[in-house]
């Protein structure tokens, strides 16, 4: 499977959806943006890495990943976006230490945090691209004003699918664990708190 090389193109915030962001990733070459939903703190510690003059007083969670590879010689080489699975990305980090390569399983909006700390690429396959890219045809101007209708279009998608299964009581304590082990596995932890909850009240 062919690669394709993905840019950061930005963070665009919800106007619908509050304290929702997604990451838009653009590929060089070509037209498609990648819009991938992440959260609060992720998207303050990217936002962070892509203003190169703000550095926080101590380190975020990011910098101290960065501090502790150049203190023991690991280079993340780059980053691929491997997997799309239900909605959810699944990235790895191609690490490298007295040239042994290693790969590092990594939830994609840490990974790209750490892309920008270490300089590295940003990859995907191209039948990712081809199942979750979007055109936007849009002029300069309205460029930004695109990015932010498609950030709301991507979270209702989300939101909608997260409703859908938010049909808790009806459910078993054993339909329950089981939905609970999935949400974990998808790393959907806001429907896992809830899905937690529900079994609490029980």
């Amino acid at each position: 499977m062919s690669l394709v090389r993905l840019n950061i193109k930005g963070i665009s915030y919800s106007q619908t959806q509050n304290g929702a962001y997604a990451l838009i990733l653009s590929e060089v070459d070509g037209d498609r943006k990648l819009p991938i939903v992440i959260g609060a703190f992720e998207a303050q510690s990217i936002a962070i890495a892509l203003e190169k003059e703000i550095k926080p007083p101590r380190p975020l969670t990011h910098d101290l990943f960065k501090n502790f590879s150049d203190r023991f010689d690991i280079v993340v080489k780059q980053v691929i976006i491997h997997k799309l699975v239900d909605g959810v990305f699944y990235s790895s980090l191609i690490c490298e230490r007295d040239k042994i390569e290693e790969i590092i399983d990594a939830r994609t909006s840490d990974a790209i945090a750490l892309a920008l700390r270490f300089q590295a690429p940003i990859f995907t396959y191209k039948n990712i691209l081809d199942k979750a890219g979007i055109y936007l045809k849009v002029n300069k101007e309205d460029e930004e004003k695109a990015d932010n209708i498609l950030v709301d279009e991507v979270l209702a998608e989300e939101i909608e699918t997260s409703a859908g299964k938010d049909n808790f009581k009806g459910k078993t304590l054993k339909e329950l664990q089981k939905m609970l082990d999935q949400a974990v596995a998808n790393e959907d932890y806001e429907t896992a708190a809830r899905i937690r909850d529900e079994m609490s009240k029980r």
